[in-house]
């Protein structure tokens, strides 16, 4: 696989998506990915992005600031 950016080689590992909603910080560790080892831009696989999905609609509607999970790729 390449960069769709910096057409550089990626590497499979585990990283951190953090996303701003609304006024709530959703930060979500240990989340498979493909980063660039060139730029360090990082992409996810189209089931992994349908997970972190679910996961933000989750956690909308959590009551704080700042929510933080790890993925295991299933939602309870």
């Amino acid at each position: 696989m390449r960069c769709v950016y910096c057409k550089g080689s990626l590497e499979e590992k585990a990283s951190i998506f953090t996303l701003v909603l609304e006024n709530r910080v959703v930060i979500i560790k240990d989340v498979p990915s493909h980063v660039c080892r060139q730029c360090g831009e990082t992409s996810y696989d189209d089931a992994v992005f349908r997970q972190l999905e679910k996961y933000v609609a989750q956690l909308r509607d959590v009551i704080t600031e700042v929510a933080i999970t790890s993925y295991s790729g299933k939602i309870a």
